[in-house]
């Protein structure tokens, strides 16, 4: 089926409203397509077959004291007219639908190539008409009108076991149906309920009623339905069916609302009007102390404020993940400009050591809690983090520490001490080389390691490990490093929230 999220399909439902009159029926057509004209959506007219010699109990032909009896009976069409006002149907560009009311009428359907059979409200849980539906590889809309929802659900499964293409219709079945009973909320409701199956509107509302269409289409509908007709002077048009110029209205008002919803599948490109405005309104970046050129500009030296002037940055640029380095000297209370910084942007990278870190852990299968924040630590700046780094998840930290270190293969822990903090690691998956004070030993899974303090040690791993670190309280002025370019970076560590979904 096409892609109705971005070109809906509008159905005219011609019913009876052909009045048994082939000519008629055909002038319909043609008025319908003329009212479509220039509109941007896809469209269909729907018939309905009946076989009046099986469909009315004989002992009831005649009987024009019911309503329908009669209304069938007049309109009567042989199935070599039916198929003239189909072939008109096609000419004129439209796609073609039709609604069986009996096992004859649905091969009739199959034999003239419409495009989809229509299951109607009244007949949607008739199940002899369900199986012979289902043997043909037609697609089928199905109007729901009345049905609980676990009736609708019997039905879906039915079809949707047989692979057939459905798509499901909130309908109201009186005619017309008062605006207070149209029930537009039903769509929302059957799009959660059904989330892969198209939802549309078969509409009965008065015909001059062109706000429903609008509130539909908000709701996420995809598919209109509604009753159509041409009055004459020898055909008058019942109360529910829309004339041409009421169609043409109707599709207008649809055409206005899509326009102002805009495309519901992709973010919206802001336009130059509105890029302008909300640039204007950003607050531009400014240093509080003098920087020098090369000088790394610190968040703490950073602060924003209106107005921002043509080139500056502006706070939307500024993230955990965003360093900047001036080219030049930038004064005190100075603007940050664009072209005067030489910028790194740190977030792939990290997205893509979140990516190994739970890689490595789902093979370890060892169990993480999700709230505890991921701590990447890249001693020599985030470029070199998979020769020198560590990643680490602090599950507790009060007068006693458990942390879980995940060291990535090839990575290496620099040498390090600590004046209290006493550390035992518990290698839960994989391999580790530890270095304490010189003396290199390789560890394998369910080793552990004590390391008192005041003890340089390191670690490196071949293929990856993960270490389970229990110590005493863990603080982060009790880490120091052999090398002092270690120590002297202020920018060594990332901490990542909401990383384990």
């Amino acid at each position: 089926m096409q892609d109705l999220k971005r070109r809906p399909l509008f159905i005219y439902e011609m019913a009876n409203n052909h009045m048994g009159d082939v000519e008629h029926g055909i002038r319909i057509v043609h008025e319908l397509k003329a009212a479509s004209e220039g509109f941007p959506f896809s469209f269909c007219v729907k018939l309905q077959y009946r076989d009046i010699d099986t469909c009315i109990h004989p002992a009831y032909k005649g009987h024009y004291d019911l309503k329908y009896v009669k209304r069938f009976s007049e309109t009567r069409l042989s199935w070599d007219q039916y198929r003239q006002i189909k072939d008109a149907i096609v000419e004129a560009g439209f796609l073609s639908m039709c609604t069986p009311w009996d096992e004859t009428s649905v091969g009739k359907i199959v034999e003239h190539g419409f495009d989809f059979m229509k299951i109607p409200s009244c007949y949607m849980t008739d199940w002899p008409l369900l199986e012979e539906i289902a043997k043909h590889d037609l697609a089928i809309v199905a109007s729901t009108a009345g049905e609980p929802l676990e009736e609708i659900d019997r039905v879906v499964s039915f079809l949707r076991h047989r692979n057939k293409s459905l798509t499901i219709m909130h309908c109201v079945g009186e005619y017309p149906a008062p605006d207070d009973h149209l029930h537009l909320g039903q769509i929302a409701l059957l799009r959660k309920r059904y989330p892969e199956i198209p939802i549309g509107y078969s509409t009965h509302e008065r015909p001059d009623n062109f706000e429903a269409v609008r509130i539909a289409l908000a709701m996420g509908a995809v598919m209109f339905e509604k009753h159509t007709g041409v009055p004459t002077e020898k055909y008058v048009l019942n109360a529910y069916s829309a004339n041409p110029t009421q169609v043409r209205q109707w599709l207008q008002s649809a055409a206005d609302t899509l326009s102002m919803i805009g495309d519901p599948l992709t973010r919206y490109p802001a336009p130059p009007g509105e890029q302008v405005a909300l640039r204007d309104l950003a607050r531009g970046a400014f240093v509080r102390e003098a920087v020098s050129a090369g000088e790394t500009i610190r968040s703490t030296n950073v602060f924003y404020a209106m107005p921002n002037v043509k080139g500056q940055l502006v706070a939307q640029d500024f993230s955990k993940y965003a360093e900047f380095v001036p080219c030049q000297e930038i004064p005190a209370n100075g603007p940050i400009m664009r072209d005067q910084v030489n910028a790194v942007n740190t977030r792939e990278a990290v997205y893509k050591i979140v990516q190994d870190v739970k890689a490595l852990l789902r093979k370890s299968k060892v169990q993480v809690p999700g709230q505890c924040d991921l701590e990447i630590s890249h001693h020599y700046g985030i470029e070199r983090f998979r020769e020198f780094g560590l990643t680490a998840i602090t599950v507790v930290n009060r007068n006693y520490c458990k942390r879980l270190m995940v060291v990535l293969p090839g990575q290496k822990h620099p040498e390090q001490w600590h004046n209290q903090k006493d550390e035992t690691y518990h290698v839960l998956y994989g391999d580790v080389t530890v270095e304490l004070d010189g003396h290199e030993t390789t560890r394998k899974a369910n080793d552990i390691v004590t390391i008192p303090h005041g003890v340089k040690h390191s670690f490196w791993t071949k293929h990856g490990a993960v270490i389970e670190e229990v110590s005493s309280s863990y603080s982060s002025d009790d880490s120091f490093y052999t090398d002092p370019a270690i120590t002297a970076s202020r920018n060594r560590k990332t901490f990542v929230t909401y990383w384990l979904a």
